[in-house]
């Protein structure tokens, strides 16, 4: 089985090769690149499953490498942020990351942060391949498809693990720490605030409304459910 393929892009020599260093001790595969257009010719080189990106970066910004890899892919991003303001992270997840680490970091952390994403793509359950149906939503879980009112819907890797979370159990209503558990691993210790993110990212994919929810519904102060009608 090929090993996944993660691309560490910071522009301290040392961040990246203390990573790099962790992240092949587990195994994975490593590319590594200093500044944001490096970045961005060896991952269309590369396409690499995960890149733990520094938003800090010396040439072009790392929500601008983010917007790059986001126009053609669903990789995984993790991003790694020195900024203490709450926005910062905010906008990295509204434009598709999928998780932050704040620096100063511990390697350990970073690692088991990356093994929870990766977890999402590696899920083998016979169970998945099916078709599941509600009034004007279709999700095609083995073939990754999601149509609204017949029309494709593209979704992050996140996206749509939360989406299928929901719709496991539609009607059922789903706290943060419980969506927090099956989508990103009962093992994840980041902020559940995430799911919060997320959640509006993909109601936004979806063409849905918190106000007047056609698919997710909102259960004030405990979570969401899928408010959809099975058919």
């Amino acid at each position: 089985m090929a090993r996944e393929r993660i691309l560490v892009v910071d522009d301290e020599p040392g961040i990246r090769e203390l990573v790099g260093t962790y992240l092949r001790n587990e195994g994975y595969a490593v590319d590594q690149a200093a500044d944001g257009e490096r970045a961005l010719d060896r991952f269309r080189e590369r396409r690499p499953d995960l890149v733990v990106l520094d938003l800090r970066l010396p040439d072009i910004d790392g929500y601008d490498v983010l917007r790059e890899i986001r126009r053609d892919s669903s990789a995984f991003v993790i991003l790694l942020t020195a900024r203490a303001e709450e926005t910062d992270k905010l906008v990295g997840l509204e434009l598709g990351a999928d998780d932050y680490v704040t620096k100063p970091f511990s390697p350990r952390e970073l690692v088991a942060r990356v093994r929870a994403v990766l977890r999402r793509g590696r899920v083998d359950d016979p169970a998945d391949d099916r078709l599941v149906e509600f009034d004007g939503l279709s999700i095609d879980v083995d073939r990754h498809e999601v149509r609204v009112d017949g029309s494709p819907v593209d979704l992050t890797n996140l996206e749509f693990q939360l989406l299928v979370a929901l719709a496991e159990s539609p009607g059922r209503v789903f706290t943060r720490q419980q969506l927090t558990e099956q989508v990103w691993g009962w093992d994840f210790y980041g902020d559940e605030r995430l799911v919060d993110v997320h959640v509006r990212n993909l109601r936004k994919s979806l063409g849905d409304s918190a106000d007047d929810p056609r698919f997710i519904g909102t259960v004030r102060g405990v979570g969401y459910k899928l408010v959809a009608i099975r058919r």
